[in-house]
């Protein structure tokens, strides 16, 4: 299957099934010396594991996480990393009566129409559990940026018609509450949002966002490799996302260029920095070492239980009611899954940029 790899240097090729016996991360361009071993990619995959809270499916994988190569003596060499996940709680029965329906809002048919043959047993390749070996990637590339003194941290913006005040921000919020949200008061009000959905059979959606900071000034490139494109593609690749927004997004639609434009000014250290932040960190797709902010927004969970019309492989009209142990909406758990890919692709972009000038290569290179 070809699509199943991301990045140019720093390149992660996701495999397995949701139903499968494991599925894991392939990373190939990590840099050797990176101290790494399975408890520095256990807490990212705990945040998005099944089984955590009210809000998740009632799944319950331990997600821990086995790595099979590319580190020695707790460094990494250089090589490839391999990284697995065992499956365990698979009820693959569950999905025999969707066999030959398809579910609407899900992959099934358009994988049907392209390979002919499709894996039903929750979607296979297609299924929300392939993005547990996004984050395993995603973990690596964090604690590499952290080193850069870069920082990626994502949340939960709203779910459904309730959404955080960005003002009662707080990172210990977002880790701690169900929803992933930044806000107490929110968590609570979406928590009630979320129970009223269940009850009534239906799923929900919402937006969440990632802040990254600390990404120098020239990050990216013009015209198809833009920094921006590049994380547009990372966020749309997680199924469930519909569209993707940088800074200020579709509201500059309705803005004025006046307001639109972020002025610059001198800071002290002699940098160059800018009053406001509408373009969310990236002038023409490359970095200007403001805050880069992506936003996305997510559709509601595809298998709900009220009864939908459909069809079968053969053509024929039916009715369908999914049955089973789905989450009553995605947000929650894909957060890190958005924060992973954004991190994947700024730290490939950092190494992409290293032979962009002369004097880069100098420095590493003449002695």
């Amino acid at each position: 299957m070809a699509g199943s790899s991301f990045g140019r240097i720093f390149r992660i090729t996701t495999w397995g099934e949701s139903h499968g016996p494991a599925l894991g991360c392939v990373i190939d361009g990590c840099p050797a010396g990176v101290s790494l071993s399975e408890a520095d990619i256990q807490p990212f995959l705990d945040r998005r594991k099944p089984g955590n809270s009210a809000v998740a499916t009632a799944r319950k994988e331990s997600d821990t996480c086995e790595i099979l190569s590319g580190v020695f003596e707790g460094k990494t060499t250089g090589t490839p990393i391999s990284v697995m996940i065992r499956n365990s709680d698979m009820h693959s029965g569950d999905y025999d009566e969707l066999k030959s329906v398809f579910r609407p809002g899900h992959a099934d048919m358009t994988y049907y129409a392209k390979y002919g043959y499709r894996d039903h047993r929750g979607g296979g390749r297609s299924s929300g559990r392939e993005t547990a070996a996004r984050v395993i990637a995603g973990a690596v590339a964090s604690k590499v940026l952290a080193e850069l003194g870069i920082s990626v941290e994502a949340y939960t913006r709203s779910i459904g018609p309730v959404e955080a005040d960005m003002d009662e921000y707080s990172r210990s919020a977002v880790l701690a509450n169900a929803t992933a949200m930044p806000d107490i008061t929110a968590n609570a009000k979406a928590l009630e949002y979320i129970a009223d959905m269940k009850n009534k059979c239906d799923s929900c959606g919402g937006v969440m966002e990632c802040m990254i900071k600390g990404v120098p000034a020239g990050i990216g490139d013009p015209v198809f490799d833009k920094l921006d494109a590049l994380l547009a593609q990372a966020a749309m690749s997680i199924g469930a996302v519909k569209a993707v927004e940088i800074g200020d997004g579709v509201k500059v639609a309705s803005s004025v260029g006046s307001r639109n434009n972020d002025q610059f000014k001198a800071a002290k250290n002699g940098h160059i920095t800018k009053k406001t932040n509408h373009a969310g960190g990236i002038l023409g797709g490359i970095s200007d070492s403001s805050d880069i902010i992506v936003r996305c927004s997510v559709k509601p969970t595809p298998s709900i239980a009220r009864t939908q019309k459909t069809v079968t492989e053969n053509g024929e009209d039916t009715e369908i009611s999914i049955h089973g142990r789905h989450d009553p909406v995605i947000i929650p758990r894909a957060v890190v899954v958005l924060e992973s890919m954004c991190a994947v692709t700024i730290l490939d972009a950092l190494m992409y940029d290293m032979s962009s000038r002369m004097d880069n290569l100098v420095r590493i290179y003449k002695s």
